[in-house]
């Protein structure tokens, strides 16, 4: 299954799908196939400001703990309650129901250093 188009992939398999000034973002299907299974999800609170490069949360899984980390600086404006109450949802449906944060950005320039689908797709499956 290849990924969507109207996002931008992180080496760190983090996905970014911006929306005017708000960038919603998780964590790849390639990603949730390594974690395996997602057992617990916490995130910064909304209303938290990020600088790029910032975690704005972490994952954990039966094999691992990971920090999601963020491309864009700005404010987290919305969490994913679900993600949270339901860690599976990751595993389930990373790009869709499994989101985790929303940021509101004024600079979204740094996703254009991101890969588009069809890159990320070659690199590691699709």
């Amino acid at each position: 299954m290849s990924s969507p188009t109207d996002c931008r992939y992180s080496e760190s398999h983090e996905w970014f799908r911006q929306e005017g000034d708000v960038v919603t973002m998780g964590i790849t299907p390639h990603a949730a196939a390594e974690l395996t299974d997602v057992t617990y999800v916490e995130l910064r609170p909304a209303g938290t400001t990020i600088n790029a490069g910032d975690a704005v949360g972490e994952v954990e899984s039966v094999k691992t703990t990971s920090d999601v980390y963020s491309v864009v600086s700005g404010e987290i404006v919305e969490i994913n309650e679900l993600a949270v109450q339901d860690p599976a949802l990751l595993n389930a449906d990373p790009q869709g129901n499994g989101w985790l944060v929303k940021v509101r950005s004024e600079d979204a320039s740094p996703l254009e250093a991101l890969m588009d689908a069809a890159t990320y797709d070659a690199k590691y499956g699709g």
